[in-house]
């Protein structure tokens, strides 16, 4: 690695985001398909219409275990600051790229890390409703109201898992330099200063 090469992402933190990423397609697709006839050709994606149902929940468990290692590993840089808030009450200056304007952001933005735990909490509900659904092996231990609430739940939270994705994959495209973060796990150290100046601080005190 070079002095102007500094590294964004390990390879366990790659790994962990490519596991979820992939699980999360799968389940998109699958997911798509059994919510509405109209996407049902998806289900090839896992071998037919059948094998989508039986593998369905138990890559939606796979996704979750992963997203908590991925958390595990970067709740820290994660945690929301008072900075963190003004960034996002100053989402037309983020539009506009004027970066100037805004706080010093760190490792990651207030638009990342609020993503990050919208993520989190919309997959615990996906586990917890997907439980309660889970025929045939859960769903029967419970009332039918629950059932039936907890089916709303699943596809509500699903829709807004796929639109939060969605605005990232957006972001990462937008934002040049971020998918070779998350391919290479490096970034050089002028994109660093443009878009994470308090991090690079941070790295250079030793402290990261």
């Amino acid at each position: 690695m070079s002095a102007d090469t500094i590294q964004r992402y390990s390879t366990q933190e790659r790994l962990n985001h490519w596991v979820v990423a992939i699980c999360f397609i799968l389940l998109a697709a699958s997911g798509l398909a059994l919510f509405h006839p109209a996407f049902f050709f998806l289900n090839n994606l896992l071998g037919g219409g059948t094998w989508a149902r039986i593998l369905h929940p138990f890559i939606g468990v796979v996704m979750f275990v992963s997203f908590l290692g991925l958390m595990a590993r970067l709740r820290a840089d994660n945690r929301i600051t008072a900075a963190d808030r003004q960034w996002m009450r100053q989402y037309r200056d983020v539009l506009a790229n004027r970066e100037d304007r805004l706080p010093e952001v760190g490792r990651f933005n207030g638009g990342q890390k609020y993503l990050f735990w919208l993520m989190a909490a919309l997959l615990l509900l996906l586990l917890v409703s997907g439980v309660l659904v889970w025929q045939p092996w859960f769903a029967p231990y419970f009332p039918v109201w629950a059932v039936r609430l907890a089916a709303v739940v699943h596809a509500v939270s699903a829709f807004l898992l796929i639109a939060g994705l969605i605005v990232h994959i957006y972001a990462a495209l937008w934002v040049k330099g971020s998918v070779r973060a998350m391919t290479r796990g490096t970034v050089s150290a002028p994109w660093v200063q443009k878009h994470h100046p308090a991090w690079l601080r941070q790295i250079k005190g030793g402290n990261k």
